[in-house]
């Protein structure tokens, strides 16, 4: 019981348990608001008056209720563009904003020796150790090094 207890109470099957509990009730609300406001409002740009979803059509005595398939699929489309400019795009854009920026890779060589990549300013290789010639400082760089 006690490792149960543990993971229970990690920090991880808590944050999931809350999660799906508000995605069920986000989901209650969304499609609460597209079978009152969106779902007449498309009923009604495509020329049928009120809900959809009752919509059908009959091939040789059999109903195929095409409806409630065109509810689902708006509701697909509008419940993921919601998340993805309500919640997706504004966290991307502050992980850009907090996010340490990648450090720019240094101009690299091979060592003569062993043909392993070394930075092109070293002296020595880090695998090898043998001694690498030295590389003519370009001028933006001896005034850099020279404050």
């Amino acid at each position: 019981m006690k490792g149960f207890r543990s993971f229970i109470l990690r920090g991880n099957v808590v944050d999931l348990a809350v999660g799906i509990v508000i995605g069920a009730a986000f989901t209650a609300v969304v499609n609460g608001f597209l079978s009152a406001f969106l779902t007449p409002l498309v009923g009604l740009a495509t020329g049928a008056t009120g809900d959809m979803s009752r919509k059908t059509f009959t091939v040789v005595a059999t109903k195929f209720p095409y409806g409630a398939f065109v509810n689902a699929a708006i509701s697909f489309l509008l419940l993921a563009s919601a998340l993805y400019f309500l919640v997706v795009l504004p966290i991307n854009k502050l992980h850009e904003r907090l996010a340490p920026h990648q450090d720019v890779q240094a101009p690299k060589r091979d060592c003569r020796e062993c043909l392993s990549p070394v930075p092109a300013q070293a002296r020595r290789c880090a695998s090898c150790t043998v001694s690498l010639p030295a590389v003519p400082a370009q001028a933006g760089e001896t005034a850099q090094r020279a404050r």
